[in-house]
């Protein structure tokens, strides 16, 4: 019978399967975001077990983190050896030790070996094994500020520790967001098959003002662009991010530049090929195709304006110039078309792979329930200059992007 505090395992993906994640917890009050922390690992896939620090147990009660993972929680060391079952040399041990939050008691134990907690005592086993050790902060700023803490932080990343940094805000570091830790993790344990690549990812939508409030764009997300900038960095990629104004906002560890524009992109875009020499670019975005030929400099009054006629010329093709700068690059591109024939749509993609030169071309169409702009799910075709295709059934778009780059790199290596 299927445990019911564990139905949840896998729902968003598989990232994490058969992954063991100890989340340790220490004394902040960030300490009550914990359990959400364990619930999303597990929604990837994960198994996780807790400990907990005595001073975390006066903020939040272990009962919670025992429903969070359907496992017993660790808040003694016993005759049992938990901290070596758990993160010592040893069948069945974690895969990654997670301590979120930390408090600066607990990083200044850690760098100087004193193990008088539950969590000190797992986290200088961890390390001593060779298990990665992710740390995430959490406290008032002029605690961070600390070159006590500072000195701590950085004598612990010499020993291979991992940090993710808070974000400061209402003079606290605050812990980061429970998305961005998980992705931290699911980059920590992916295999980095593209270590000393670089890639230029074009995403979301553009806008073209009609006047200064008023816009012409699409229905793009920017979910597809986000999930293969994610899958990117976590195969160990050098990944650069042109981003338009897309409803899913890119992890703060991307490199990201924002645009709005056609024209913005456009501009960003050739500067970035020009200036640094990429093996990858994926043109995902959702480029308007057209816009104003007059852009109004004021706010166009609608009662005194009952019609309104509006000229649009078309927009330039970034997608076109790839090739021309940089004709050694591995170019993917993407065709979105709506309600169309299988045929027809892999004809119409094709087409465009040979007009851009592009190695890859993803096609899929958004007229498809459940698929395409703004949804979690995608349904593609990847195609290649030989036409060779392979038909990605709907899958989330992480899945998605995993395939995609999976294809796109077994391409890349016979070309090299």
């Amino acid at each position: 019978m299927k445990d019911p505090l564990k139905d949840i395992i896998g729902s968003l993906g598989s990232e994490l399967k058969e992954k063991k994640v100890v989340l340790c917890i220490t004394g902040s009050i960030a300490a009550v975001e914990s359990p959400e922390i364990a619930r999303v690992l597990m929604r990837y896939g994960a198994e996780v077990h807790t400990a907990m620090s005595i001073s975390a147990q006066k903020i939040i009660q272990p009962v919670a983190f025992e429903w969070a993972t359907g496992n017993p929680v660790i808040v003694d060391l016993t005759g049992k050896i938990e901290h070596v079952q758990l993160a010592g040399e040893w069948i069945g041990r974690a895969d990654l030790v997670l301590i979120a939050p930390s408090t600066a008691n607990t990083i200044g134990k850690i760098a100087n070996g004193i193990d008088d907690t539950v969590v000190t005592t797992i986290a200088t086993t961890a390390i001593g094994s060779g298990i990665p050790l992710l740390i995430v902060p959490a406290m008032h700023v002029s605690m961070y500020k600390h070159p006590a803490l500072i000195e701590n932080i950085k004598k612990l990343e010499s020993f291979g520790v991992e940090f993710i940094v808070p974000h400061i805000q209402e003079g606290k570091a605050k812990i980061q967001e429970v998305q961005e830790i998980v992705e931290r993790v699911i980059s920590r344990l992916s295999e980095k098959d593209m270590l000393n690549l670089k890639v230029l990812i074009m995403a979301g939508p553009t806008i073209e003002q009609i006047d200064p409030i008023r816009v012409i764009t699409n229905k793009s997300s920017g979910k597809m662009g986000i999930a293969l900038t994610k899958e990117a960095f976590r195969r160990g990629a050098d990944v650069k991010l042109i981003y338009g104004p897309g409803q899913e906002n890119p992890p703060s560890y991307i490199d990201c530049i924002r645009v709005e524009s056609t024209e913005e992109m456009f501009n960003v875009v050739i500067s970035e090929l020009e200036s640094d020499d990429f093996h990858f670019v994926v043109s995902v975005a959702a480029i308007a195709d057209y816009t104003p030929v007059k852009r109004f400099d004021h706010k166009i009054v609608s009662k005194d304006t009952k019609e309104l006629s509006l000229k649009l010329k078309s927009t330039p093709k970034i997608i076109e110039k790839v090739k021309q700068i940089s004709p050694d690059i591995f170019l993917v591109a993407f065709k979105a078309e709506y309600n169309i024939k299988k045929d027809e749509l892999i004809n119409r993609a094709h087409e465009k792979l040979k007009l851009v030169n592009a190695d890859l071309i993803i096609a899929n169409d958004v007229g498809k329930s459940g698929v395409g702009f703004g949804e979690d799910k995608n349904e593609a075709f990847i195609i290649d200059k030989d036409k060779k295709i392979i038909h990605i059934l709907p899958s989330l778009k992480s899945e998605v992007a995993r395939k995609i780059f999976s294809n796109a790199l077994e391409k890349f290596q016979k070309k090299e």
